[in-house]
């Protein structure tokens, strides 16, 4: 783990061969119509779950789709092009559904083909993703332009690129040419306007690809031609999954409109308010040929750009700056923190240096550890006690934390003081605090009435100190100041295994008062047990817990060790046997609501990317608010859950890996040449029942572009608390396969089409390598967004599972729960009602399961049209809820999808009526329920509970309020799912024209609904996405 490598796990090795393709990369319709007249093996998928291998492939004339062998006649084993209604991807009809094969089917390599007058479904599924991108773009094609599409494709082929790159060519071969020189442009010329638009891609390949083409043309010349230039461009530049991409919102055209460009930015990337302006704009920003942006036309490269720009990154800049509420008391966040600040590398003989605490501070570190000690001339320094370690000067320690204290934050710094020193070098430690940090310290002492700390906000450029402090009244005390001597522990390890200590063991001096009055917030405490610390424990007072020790106490009463961070601080310190410096998991007291984790910021690997990636997600400030159940005075939450978390609502994660580009060969590998043969791991790290992981098929010998297109689906059960990791590793690898990682909060994602750019061990980007990959979340929630994302969830069990409140055996308390059960379970169904008619009319749309309501329109406006053109369906949206018309009769299958319709409008209608009243009724129980929770013990021993059973009706009252606010929270959620819904379905009818009445009719930029089906506009974030599932 320390390394981010799985040498010590079992390795599958999984390899595709379905590179053939991708020799001559895909980059026009006509490619993919060639690539299919050709033929492909292809599975046909039966109702009655029988799988046939076909062989496929287009008559030479276009006209039909033909198989074989068949036992039909000739004749008859064929489609022809003119009877197909739709193509559609993914396993999506009726057929692929009720398949007892459909788990063993990759959803990137299934299509389907609905055809004839009934809307038959041919569904078949292809070897590769690859090959089922050319048979849908190509049979779009042909739908559209018929057995005219290659003459069609022949006249307006690439026209944007192939203007553009002789514009190029002619500019560079300006500057180039020479008086008597023959016409072309200079090799490195050449090589230079090819890295421009791929700066990834080494200047060696592109020379031997252009000799290469040069020796089959039997032309050795270091001039390039025209032809030549443009053939190496189209290999290096072009990727076949981003044009696959872009066809698939171009209305079948080799370039995106404004139109076009608008529905994939609202519809994919979850952006909201885009006006045809908006897409303008990008487009003269991107695109790189002057005719596309006089027409506003994005080109396959313009796209590129785009997607590869920092717009497009997978990290949601909105986290790029502080977004959290920092009005919480300090206990209510994750703090940043570092382990023996001043070492650079391991514990026992490794050396010290100011730089470890300028590098710590810069990375948003707010506690930072000074060991001090004994130094020579009356001057303390400081080291790890007892070790080789060269010690600094405490002097220039303070100086460099004095000057980088807030450089990267505002917010509260702590320098946790483990003082060994005596009572004459403590003087000198409390004149140098003083002089140096002067009025950034923290003296002012804590409100004896208050049941919590300061707030961040409260104590920004201020700096806290941690340590030992003398009871009220005493003017000194014996013993050390702080409980946790690390030092003193390595050196009893090291005289286990004979080594001489440098130091001998630590003497005991008194406390000096000066120093103890410095210590107001951060008081330190010995831990005796949960039990005494709720009743005698002081919100300044903090207890520091030995690794080991907080391990067990998070396995063995993890509820109570969340209980008692959230009126008090917790620092948790590595256990003295890592002399390598190697890392704890963070996660591990994360999850028990551990504020301060102290890691070793000199040693790279998994549990630092994950400390570093984590701390990233507020503006990198160094604080993280902690998740709601973990800071609610009264909640349930147990950290070592292996199931869903009362009150919170599971989400579903659905990750896309699809490339990868520019994949260095690992640092320290020994294996000869620089091909690698890249897989990706996808990791989900949280509470131990979101911790996952799944693994790509190996791609052979490609770094620079390998295609993995797999998809992988996660439940996670506690969002606010889960980080996704991508590792990206070598198959063919001699002593390191480690390629590069990127590990991002869940509450960062953006959705949609992203990049992911990949990172060193030690947390470097690496230049130009990246992971493309489409991100969806459904049933977003926490985080400080909840309208980015959407809200309902796949219920993969049967029936239906309704919250369950416990009873505590005391009658007075049971009684007022008892009249919540009615209506958990009303909202449970109004929730359910309306999320199951959404996902049927999803089914119906014939859309994949992470799809919006907004991509169920728009793909049901591509099959509701007439023989004459005209829109057999129509939307009216002169009503609050928009109605679905037939305009005359339909076929039966369109009949279907509007009475699902308006099952599901039905369905949201009941939402936005009923649930501010079960809302404010289930809120009011609650209420009545929280005043009996001062007097439970009370009521328990009267009821004649005793002991453990006390402790069960407490723990009992925290679930049934926490099940109570949970489920009125996600009933508000599930009305502002349906505010969106709406919003969405009037949007997509404007965008797809299946409105009855477009004129006086516009988009709005949100509409709440409130319970009289009146609405009103309201400002809407600039960047929101609500998946459906």
């Amino acid at each position: 783990a320390k390394d981010g490598s799985r040498a010590g796990r079992e390795r599958k090795k999984t390899v595709s061969f379905s590179s053939s393709l991708s020799e001559k990369k895909i980059s026009s319709a006509a490619d993919c119509i060639h690539s299919m007249v050709e033929g492909s093996e292809l599975k046909k998928i039966r109702t009655n779950s029988r799988v046939y291998q076909r062989y496929y492939l287009l008559d030479t004339g276009l006209q039909a789709l033909c198989w074989e062998p068949s036992k039909k006649e000739s004749d008859k084993a064929r489609i022809s092009l003119a009877s197909i209604r739709e193509v559609r991807t993914g396993r999506n009809t009726e057929t692929f559904r009720t398949s007892g094969v459909y788990e063993q089917i990759s959803e990137d390599c299934a299509f389907s083909i609905i055809y004839g007058e009934i809307y038959e479904s041919l569904d078949l599924v292809a070897n590769s993703a690859e090959v089922a991108n050319i048979w849908v773009t190509g049979l779009r094609y042909l739908m559209q332009y018929g057995k005219h599409a290659l003459d069609m494709l022949a006249s307006s082929q690439d026209s944007l690129r192939l203007v553009w790159l002789e514009q190029l060519f002619s500019s560079a071969a300006d500057s180039d040419r020479q008086e008597g020189m023959e016409e072309g442009i200079h090799l490195q010329s050449a090589i230079k306007l090819i890295q421009t638009v791929n700066p990834g891609v080494s200047s060696g390949k592109v020379e031997h690809r252009f000799k290469e083409l040069q020796r089959v043309r039997e032309r050795i010349n270091e001039l390039v031609t025209k032809q030549e230039f443009i053939e190496v461009f189209h290999d290096f530049c072009t990727r076949p999954e981003i044009y696959f991409l872009l066809v698939q919102f171009s209305s079948n055209k080799e370039f995106l409109d404004t139109k076009d460009l608008m529905r994939f930015l609202e519809a994919e990337q979850g952006m909201a308010q885009v006006s045809e302006e908006t897409s303008l704009m990008l487009i003269q920003s991107h695109e790189p040929s002057e005719e596309g942006k006089q027409q506003g036309y994005l080109s396959l490269d313009g796209f590129t750009s785009y997607l590869t720009s920092v717009e497009c990154h997978l990290f949601d800049r909105e986290h790029h700056t502080v977004f959290q509420d920092m009005s919480h008391p300090l206990s209510h966040y994750y703090i940043n923190s570092s382990h023996n600040t001043y070492l650079i590398e391991d514990q026992f003989r490794g050396p010290s240096d100011i730089s470890g605490y300028i590098r710590a501070l810069k990375m948003g570190c707010r506690c930072v550890e000074v060991d001090v000690w004994d130094g020579p001339d009356e001057e303390p320094v400081v080291c790890t006690g007892h070790t080789l370690s060269p010690p600094l000067a405490l002097r220039c320690v303070l100086e460099a934390i004095g000057k980088f204290a807030f450089v990267a934050s505002e917010y509260p710094l702590i320098i946790c003081i483990e003082n060994h020193c005596s009572h004459q070098q403590q003087k000198v430690m409390w004149q140098h605090l003083v002089r140096i940090l002067g009025k950034k310290l923290y003296t002012d002492p804590p409100d004896e009435g208050e049941s919590y700390l300061p707030s961040p906000h409260d104590l920004r450029h201020r700096i806290l100190l941690k340590g030992k402090k003398l009871g009220p009244g005493s003017d000194d005390e014996d013993g050390e100041v702080s409980e946790e001597d690390e030092g003193a522990e390595m050196c009893q390890r090291m005289k286990a295994a004979n080594t001489n200590p440098l130091h001998i063991p630590p003497k005991r001096f008194k406390l000096l008062k000066e120093l103890s009055d410095l210590v107001t917030l951060c008081c330190s405490v010995s831990f005796i047990d949960f039990i005494t610390s709720s009743e005698t424990q002081e919100p300044w007072e903090m207890c520091s817990f030995h690794e080991s020790l907080a391990v067990r106490l998070a396995g063995e009463s993890p509820g109570d060790f969340v209980n008692h961070n959230k009126h008090f601080l917790s620092r948790v310190y590595p256990s003295p046997m890592r002399i390598d410096s190697s890392n704890m998991n963070p996660q591990d007291l994360w999850k028990c609501g551990c504020q301060i984790v102290s890691m070793n910021f000199q040693t790279a690997g998994l549990m630092m990317d994950l400390n570093t990636a984590w701390f990233r997600q507020n503006g990198n400030c160094g604080y993280v608010l902690r998740p709601a159940i973990m800071r609610q005075e009264v909640s349930y939450f147990s950290a070592d859950t292996r199931d869903t978390v009362p009150g919170v609502s599971p989400q579903l994660l659905h990750v896309k890996v699809i490339s990868g580009q520019n994949l260095p060969k690992p640092r320290g590998s020994g294996a000869k040449g620089d091909v690698v043969d890249p897989y990706v791991y996808v990791e989900i790290h949280g509470i131990p029942a979101d911790c996952t992981e799944r693994r790509t098929r190996t791609v052979t010998q490609n770094g620079d572009n390998p295609i993995f297109d797999e998809s992988f689906e996660f439940q996670i059960n506690l969002p606010e608390l889960a980080m996704v990791r991508f590792v990206v590793l070598d198959d063919d690898f001699i002593g390191d396969e480690f390629i590069g990682q990127y590990t991002i909060p869940l509450e960062c994602l953006q959705p949609g089409y992203r990049h992911v750019p990949l990172q060193s061990l030690t947390g470097e980007e690496l230049p130009h390598a990246k992971l493309f990959v489409h991100v969806a979340l459904t049933n977003r929630r926490g985080g400080g967004k909840p309208h980015k994302r959407g809200l309902s969830v796949r219920k993969a069990r049967k029936g239906r599972n309704y919250p369950a409140l416990r009873d505590l055996g005391v009658r007075a308390v049971d009684d007022v729960f008892k009249m919540a059960a009615p209506l958990l379970r009303e909202a449970t169904d109004l929730k359910e009602n309306m999320q199951n008619s959404v996902a049927v009319f999803r089914e119906l749309c014939g859309v994949s399961v992470v799809a919006n309501l907004m991509q169920c329109v728009l793909a049901l406006g591509s099959r509701v049209s007439g023989p004459d053109g005209a829109p057999l369906l129509l939307f009216d949206l002169r009503d609050h809820y928009p109605t679905l018309e037939p305009q005359g009769p339909v076929p039966d299958v369109l009949r279907r999808v509007v009475s699902t319709y308006e099952m599901m409008v039905q369905a949201s209608r009941a939402v936005i009526e009923l649930s501010d009243g079960i809302y404010d009724r289930i809120l009011h129980i609650q209420t009545m329920a929280m005043e009996f929770h001062e007097k439970l013990q009370i009521l328990a021993a009267k009821e004649g509970l005793k002991g453990r059973k006390v402790s069960r009706a407490l723990e009992s009252f925290s679930w049934n309020i926490t099940i109570l606010k949970g489920q009125a929270d996600l009933l508000k959620h599930a009305k502002a799912e349906v505010q969106e819904n709406m919003k969405q379905v009037h949007d997509a009818a404007l965008t797809g024209n299946l409105t009855k009445e477009s004129a006086g009719v516009r988009r709005v930029p949100l509409q709440k609904i409130n319970d009289t089906g009146e609405m009103n506009v309201v400002r809407f974030k600039a960047k929101i996405q609500f998946v459906l599932y």
